[in-house]
């Protein structure tokens, strides 16, 4: 009824509550209004957190949704501030960095090796991000780092910043990657260019440029597996 008061979570009966049934059951039995409830909090305006949780659901599509959705369209949602958003997205990447392979547990013997691994950490991103594998010489993965993002250019991925961590790693390789939002894992002019002066500097260095590889929408480009890089290492 449009003049009855909504009631807050808090005074529902204590086993309807969704932190309580957490405690109680398990988080599996939750639905995701419930869960998302439990990290909002407090409703708003006549609404409780559980409701705020539904509409957010609806509003953007369900959990992938809010997994890309930014911040400010979270924030649309009337009830849910800066802080809530920022709560609720970490929740959601946490979800996300569980469900991928262990990087101490990874190695790379072939280009559907690096995209199998990296593959499910970049085919949402709305921006090109890339990203740098630090290898020992067996090829196994030492450290995986962020590098740049946005629009691939020579002023974003200096080869000097590049291999900044591989040296201090003493890293014997590395395999580069980048993601095309486009979903087109064909490389540009620009991605040409900047792989071979990624192979230029690391000649200088010592370190091996294994491969750069393209992640697009299902499928990948290996720079080494279409002849512009050099032949692969003998394992």
């Amino acid at each position: 009824m449009s003049g009855e008061k909504v009631k807050s979570v808090k005074h529902w009966p204590e086993e309807e509550r969704p932190r309580e049934r957490l405690l109680a059951y398990g988080p599996a039995i939750l639905s995701d209004a419930q869960l998302l409830a439990i990290i909002i909090r407090n409703g708003k305006a006549g609404r409780t957190a559980v409701d705020l949780g539904r509409e957010l659901l609806e509003r953007l599509g369900g959990l992938s949704g809010i997994e890309q959705a930014g911040v400010p369209e979270i924030c649309n949602i009337a009830g849910i501030g800066a802080a809530k958003a920022a709560e609720i997205k970490a929740a959601i990447e946490l979800g996300r960095r569980y469900q991928q392979p262990s990087l101490a547990r990874v190695s790379f013997t072939s280009s559907q090796d690096v995209a199998d691994y990296y593959r499910p950490r970049m085919k949402d991103l709305k921006k090109e991000v890339f990203r740098c594998a630090l290898l020992d010489t067996k090829n196994k993965c030492i450290r995986d780092e962020l590098v740049s993002v946005g629009s691939l250019s020579a002023s974003l991925v200096h080869p000097r910043d590049t291999f900044t961590v591989a040296v201090r790693e003493s890293a014997a390789a590395v395999i580069f990657v980048h993601n095309h939002p486009s979903g087109d894992a064909q490389p540009s002019q620009e991605d040409t260019l900047l792989t071979r002066r990624l192979i230029q500097a690391g000649e200088v260095l010592g370190i091996q440029v294994l491969d750069h590889i393209i992640i697009g929408d299902g499928h990948h480009f290996s720079f080494r597996e279409n002849g512009l890089i050099g032949r692969a290492p003998r394992n």
